[in-house]
C-alpha cells in the first residue's frame, strides 16, 4: 500500500512541478544556472567513464571472439552499437542518478528541514515549480549532449585501446564503426537519456521535497532517491527498448 501512497503522492507532487512559473524571465535565469551546475559539472565523470567503457568493451570483444573465421572488424561493431544502445545512455543515466540525483535531493530536502519551502509557500510561490521546474527541464535540455559525447568519447576509447594493444588494427575498427551503421540508435539512445533525465530530476526532487526532520533525514532522502531513480531507469530501459527496437 506505500507503494501506491508514494505513486499517487508524486504525480500530485508532478503536477504541482509543471504549475505556472511566477516569472519566465526568472525561470530561465534558473534554468541556464542549472544547466551548468547539473549539466556541465558531470562532463568530466561522463568523459572517464565514457572512455573506459569503450576501451573495456572493445578488448573484452577482442579477447572473446579471437577465431580465425571471425573478421577483427566486428570487434568496431560491437564497441558501437554497444556504446550507442546501451553504455551511453543506461549506464550514464545510472552514473548520472548517483551524481545529480543525490545532489538534487539532498538540496531540496536541506531547504525543507530548514524551513525554507515553508516560507516559500508562505509567500504565495508555487515553491514545487519554482525549486524543481528549472532543473528538470536544465536536465532534460542538456542531458542528450552528454549522451553524445559520450558515444563519440566511448568509440574513441575502444579505438585506442584496440589500437594500442595490437588487438585491432585501426584500419579494421574504423571499418567495423561504419559498418552496416543505423542512425536510429542514436535517436533511441537520446530519447531513453531525456526519460532517464526527467526520472532522475523528479524522483530525486521528490524525496528532497517531503524529507523530514534534520540531518540524518536529509541523508536518507537522498539514498532513497538515488535508489528509486537506479530502479526506474533499469525499469523503464527495459519498456523503451521493447516499444522502439520491436
Amino acid at each position: 500500500m506505500k507503494l501506491f501512497y508514494h505513486i499517487g503522492r508524486y504525480s500530485l507532487f508532478v503536477k504541482k512541478v509543471f504549475g505556472r512559473p511566477e516569472k519566465h524571465t526568472v525561470l530561465v535565469k534558473q534554468v541556464i544556472k542549472e544547466i551548468d551546475k547539473l549539466g556541465i559539472d558531470s562532463l568530466g565523470i561522463v568523459f572517464i567513464i565514457s572512455i573506459f567503457m569503450g576501451a573495456v568493451i572493445t578488448l573484452q570483444t577482442a579477447y572473446n571472439i579471437d577465431m580465425a573465421f571471425i573478421p577483427k572488424y566486428t570487434i568496431g561493431l560491437a564497441a558501437r552499437d554497444s556504446m550507442l544502445l546501451e553504455f551511453s545512455s543506461t549506464i550514464v543515466g545510472l552514473i548520472l542518478a548517483g551524481k545529480v540525483g543525490s545532489n538534487i535531493a539532498s538540496e531540496i530536502g536541506t531547504m525543507r528541514v530548514t524551513e525554507q519551502i515553508d516560507a516559500l509557500e508562505i509567500m504565495g510561490i508555487n515553491s514545487a515549480a519554482f525549486l524543481v521546474l528549472p532543473k528538470m527541464l536544465a536536465f532534460v535540455f542538456i542531458i542528450p549532449f552528454l549522451v553524445i559525447i559520450s558515444m563519440g568519447v566511448g568509440i574513441t576509447g575502444g579505438f585506442l585501446a584496440g589500437a594500442l594493444t595490437g588487438e585491432v588494427p585501426a584500419a579494421d575498427y574504423i571499418y567495423g564503426i561504419q559498418f552496416a551503421f543505423i542512425p536510429f540508435y542514436i535517436a533511441y539512445s537520446i530519447i531513453k537519456s531525456v526519460v532517464f533525465a526527467f526520472i532522475i530530476s523528479t524522483v530525486s526532487a521528490y524525496w528532497g521535497f517531503y524529507a523530514q526532520g534534520g540531518a540524518l533525514e536529509v541523508g536518507k532522502a537522498s539514498t532513497t532517491a538515488v535508489v528509486t531513480s537506479s530502479v526506474q531507469i533499469l525499469l523503464f530501459n527495459l519498456l523503451l527498448t521493447q516499444l522502439l527496437l520491436k
